[in-house]
């Protein structure tokens, strides 16, 4: 009996030595600080506290770079005119000082009872005919760049007019700076490493930047203008409604992809603007005293006509109704023909 209780002593005791033991081994792998993980651990599910702050630290979304961090450069890229010098000495033989407090002339008032005829007419400009030559006159004067886009540009980041959504054509949904900053923005996007100064072989970050706009991209313009017939003065007047610059886009091989509009401008409120900058005349530069705001008046520019409200129910460009390019050239010369006549048939002799 005795041996028997014996033998039941030693048995319990070696099961409580072994449980002891079990606890022993399963204790490190209980602990969550920030302790390096267990060798045996070849899973990567178990993540220390600094790996978790990396983590929280990367942007969202695929990193191709594992754990090294992506910055935007958001500095670079768009529109950028501030690198031009302003001269120290009058940089003419005469006072120009005048041109900066020229307004335009106000519109002659239009009475809706008098609009005997009324077309919306849409036209394209394209800047590299010889007669649009001016509107890529590459030089710079003490007010900056004077291409007309970086003019028209320019009067956009500085607030004097209001660029509008190329949703549409009718001003309904004004752009931020930032808005205008993203379409002007270059197509190609570069990433550079930025290397640690102490160890040149150990990748900090890296620095994604964007490519900077080329002013030599917009190649066309589009304007969106409004004949009236006057009944009461026995005119025609063309009212110029609003301005879009048309961005290129080229294939990889060079050739030419398509236009986009980058955004509409009213033209009403650009005139005051147009106003202080002058024409490039490559004949007279003493006569070139013309305005921009005067070149639009004066209808001294080539271009063609697009899309009409004439016998358009539909509302569609010459483009996708006729769909041969010739015959959109001839019906555009033929809508400004029945324009031109319509004035011309109203008197009689």
């Amino acid at each position: 009996m005795k041996s028997n209780i014996l033998k039941f002593c030693l048995v319990c005791l070696a099961v409580s030595s072994l449980a002891v033991n079990a606890d022993a081994q399963r204790a490190p792998r209980r602990r969550t600080g920030g302790g390096n993980p267990p060798a045996g651990n070849t899973g990567g599910q178990t993540q220390t506290e600094s790996e978790q702050n990396n983590v929280n630290r990367q942007p969202s979304g695929y990193n191709p770079y594992g754990n090294i961090p992506i910055r935007v450069d958001n500095s670079s890229g768009g529109y950028n005119d501030s690198s031009f010098k302003k001269s120290l000495r009058p940089d003419a033989a005469f006072d120009k000082s005048f041109i900066n407090e020229r307004t335009p002339l106000p519109y002659e008032h239009l009475r809706w009872d008098d609009a005997l005829y009324s077309e919306k007419v849409w036209r394209e400009l394209d800047l590299r005919e010889k007669m649009n030559q001016p509107f890529r006159f590459k030089a710079e004067d003490d007010n900056g760049d004077q291409r007309f886009i970086s003019i028209l540009l320019r009067a956009v980041k500085s607030g004097q007019v209001t660029a509008f959504s190329p949703e549409d054509d009718r001003f309904t949904t004004p752009l931020t700076a930032a808005e205008v900053g993203q379409l002007t923005a270059g197509g190609s996007a570069d990433t550079s490493p930025v290397r640690d100064p102490n160890d040149p072989n150990k990748i900090i970050e890296y620095v994604v930047t964007q490519s900077s706009f080329d002013p030599e991209s917009v190649t066309k313009l589009r304007i969106k203008e409004e004949w009236v017939f006057d009944r009461e003065a026995s005119r025609m007047f063309v009212r110029i409604l609003g301005i879009a610059p048309l961005k290129t886009s080229y294939l990889p091989n060079g050739q030419e992809r398509g236009n986009t509009v980058m955004f509409w401008v009213y033209y009403p409120d650009l005139r005051p603007t147009l106003a202080k900058y002058e024409v490039y005349n490559p004949k007279n530069m003493g006569m070139g005293r013309m305005t921009w705001e005067e070149l639009f008046e004066s209808r001294m520019f080539s271009s063609y006509i697009t899309k009409s409200t004439l016998d358009n129910p539909f509302n569609q460009t010459i483009k996708v109704r006729l769909k041969d390019p010739i015959l959109s050239l001839l019906e555009g010369d033929n809508i400004k023909d029945r324009i031109f006549n319509y004035e011309q048939d109203l008197w009689s002799y």
